[in-house]
């Protein structure tokens, strides 16, 4: 079964040739999602705490948007650009996901689009 593309006015506009996510079935594979505002498309200004609570709620729009939750999260991976804010990260993450825990990969990368400091991508399961 090829995949229905998902958008939401919820969360930023892709800015490439891509889609917000893909959902085939049962499943629902998430893009990352960064802090931009939805309505503008730039970046928000704040510290890296604020950026991951609206890189969740970004991921939140686009999992509403399907029929999904953060409840039906299985994966997530979160990218960073400074592993030193890993634990702040986290701390908000852990506000999003405290009744099921998705299994989750943290990588610290060199550079994000457009100067993020956080991006997390996420796959769901509906059961």
């Amino acid at each position: 079964m090829p995949g229905k593309p998902v958008f939401t006015a919820g969360a930023p506009a892709p800015i490439g040739p891509y889609s917000q996510a893909i959902r085939s079935g049962k499943w629902l594979f998430c893009s990352g999602q960064g802090a931009m505002d939805p309505k503008t498309g730039t970046r928000i200004d704040g510290d890296v705490a604020a950026e991951a609570d609206q890189t969740l709620k970004n991921l939140g729009n686009v999992l509403r948007a399907a029929g999904f939750d953060y409840g039906d999260v299985v994966k997530t991976t979160i990218f960073l650009v400074d592993m030193n804010d890993f634990a702040t990260v986290n701390a908000v993450y852990a506000t999003y996901f405290d009744a099921v825990k998705p299994a989750r990969s943290t990588i610290a990368v060199r550079a994000l689009p457009l100067g993020l400091r956080v991006e997390i991508e996420a796959i769901a399961r509906k059961t």
